[in-house]
């Protein structure tokens, strides 16, 4: 699990690196105005704990840039991450790896697969995700950008396999349903990477249609149901007003009809509003008998 590394400011360092220079320079001279013999043990001594200190300071300082993170290791044992950005100084000799902290988008290519009906559907989707647990990022799996867009692809495929493209019984879920799809596309991906320390913050399908080989013989589907529907709704409306027309007659008393004759003004009206051509209008100048 991720926890905070032990660190101090690298301004502090710095300074103390610029003094152990300063101190370094000052005893340099003053061995070297006494006599060679005396002086020459004690500045190879000066120089090599000039050099070493110095090289301690050094390696142990390190620059974290906004939404980065420093995922700190002594000789191959996790010690902990810097994650605030600044200038640091951390446990010298240590390797720091640099994690990216940044929301990033993984885009699906267009998966082909089967739908829950057995269809051969062309899905993809975009999932946009960042790193919450650098450890895990780090160490848990070989590459966790690349996990994420394995296990993105693998999602969506099982997503595709649930539910069908489109739904034909009334209450069942489809595809086509963005916001329940996403939903779970969403819920699934973050059980999946959870292992590399990584959130999943969104996810949408992006593409959706069947595939080529089907795609004319279901967009005649589509077309026939919605003719269906279509004229459904007409009759529907056709014969409200057909009711409405028969009953303001009865009210206002223009004109006593019977059956018969109330047949056939509900056949005319009825052609009139459910056909999908113009009628011509004839005038009867005589009676129905």
């Amino acid at each position: 699990m991720e926890h905070r590394a032990l660190r101090v400011s690298g301004f502090l360092a710095a300074l103390a690196l610029l003094l152990l220079g300063i101190g370094t320079a000052w005893l340099l001279v003053e061995l070297g105005q006494r006599p060679s013999e005396e002086a020459g043990p004690w500045i190879g001594a000066v120089i090599v704990a000039g050099g070493l200190l110095g090289s301690i300071l050094v390696s142990g300082m390190t620059v974290v840039s906004p939404n980065e993170a420093r995922v700190v290791q002594f000789f191959g044992r996790y010690v902990g991450t810097v994650a605030n950005a600044g200038f640091f100084w951390v446990l010298p000799f240590t390797v720091k790896g640099k994690l990216s902290l940044r929301a990033r988008n993984f885009e699906s290519a267009k998966l082909k697969v089967s739908d829950a009906d057995g269809n051969p559907v062309e899905i993809a989707a975009v999932v946009v995700w960042r790193v919450t647990d650098t450890a895990k990022a780090a160490f848990a799996v070989e590459n966790h950008a690349q996990y994420v867009a394995v296990q993105a692809e693998a999602a969506v495929r099982h997503l595709a396999t649930s539910y069908p493209y489109e739904a034909h019984e009334p209450g069942r879920a489809s595809l086509r349903e963005a916001t329940v799809v996403s939903e779970e596309l969403t819920t699934e991906l973050r059980e999946r990477v959870a292992l590399a320390g990584v959130e999943v913050l969104e996810s949408r399908i992006t593409h959706l249609a069947y595939a080529p080989e089907i795609a004319h013989a279901m967009l005649a589907r589509q077309q026939a149901s919605a003719v269906v529907a279509a004229r459904a709704k007409i009759v529907e409306g056709a014969v409200g007003m057909v009711q409405s027309a028969l009953e303001r007659l009865r009210d206002q008393s223009i004109i006593e009809l019977d059956e018969e004759r109330k047949a056939q003004m509900v056949a005319n009206l009825l052609v009139v509003l459910c056909g999908d051509r113009s009628v011509q209008p004839v005038v009867n100048t005589g009676t129905l008998y």
